[in-house]
């Protein structure tokens, strides 16, 4: 008794176009041939799919199911799928957690859910370099940040003048802003000396410098990126 590749793919549960596939990568032995040239497969070939699919049905690739040869249980191979199962499901947790405090909060989804309630009373370009911090930044310096905006520290009446600073600002507008914010900024330096810790950083130390030097200049107007520069030039002058 011998069936086609139609019949066999019928009995299996599956389709002829799997079954070529099979035999395309090397999982199924090519059957030999009647003697009007089609192929005929017996017993063993419908064993073989019906162990090729139910593995495969159980999320084991066909890449690592060829390397488990015939063997009827690869525990292995099924030890591993357990643990990439575990940890599928453990994101997949966190995920729904983070959708649910999302959804509970009505914040916007950019940022964890622990600081987007914070980050959702910031400046539009306050709140999108948070977005870029929180991505480039390695865990000292997060750490550093969640404690600042969590104490409330983010927020001075200084910045007041800076978030409002209009583009065209003039020079001594500029520079009175600059002594305004410089304690501020001295402050923070102080407090959190590890909010600008770029040594474990995920994308690499010189990367993530970049990066946020670059969202300063794009996030910010012309005036406030010089602000920026001249509170720079007064922290490092009095250090």
């Amino acid at each position: 008794m011998s069936w086609s590749t139609r019949e066999l793919a019928e009995l299996a549960g599956t389709s002829v176009r799997t079954v070529r596939h099979y035999h395309d990568v090397g999982l199924l032995e090519q059957p030999e041939r009647g003697s009007n040239g089609y192929k005929r497969y017996g017993v063993a070939h419908l064993l073989r799919v019906l162990r090729i699919k139910r593995l495969s049905d159980l999320g084991i690739p066909l890449s690592r199911i060829a390397a488990m040869g015939e063997s009827e249980y690869p525990h292995e191979s099924l030890l591993t799928l357990d643990a990439e199962l575990a940890a599928t499901i453990e994101r997949l947790q966190r995920v729904r957690m983070e959708l649910a405090l999302i959804l509970r909060q009505g914040t916007p989804t950019d940022l964890p859910p622990d600081l987007a309630p914070i980050a959702a009373e910031f400046t539009e370009a306050d709140r999108a370099y948070t977005v870029i911090m929180n991505r480039v930044l390695g865990p000292t310096a997060l750490n550093s940040l969640r404690e600042m905006l969590t104490t409330g520290n983010a927020t001075d009446p200084a910045m007041d003048e800076f978030d409002n600073l209009p583009a065209d600002a003039d020079e001594q507008t500029r520079a009175k802003v600059a002594e305004q914010v410089a304690p501020y900024a001295r402050k923070l330096q102080t407090t959190y000396p590890d909010l600008t810790a770029v040594h474990d950083s995920p994308v690499g130390p010189q990367r993530a410098v970049q990066a946020l030097a670059l969202a300063l200049k794009d996030l910010y107007n012309e005036a406030q990126f010089d602000v920026l520069l001249r509170v720079n030039r007064i922290l490092t002058a009095t250090d």
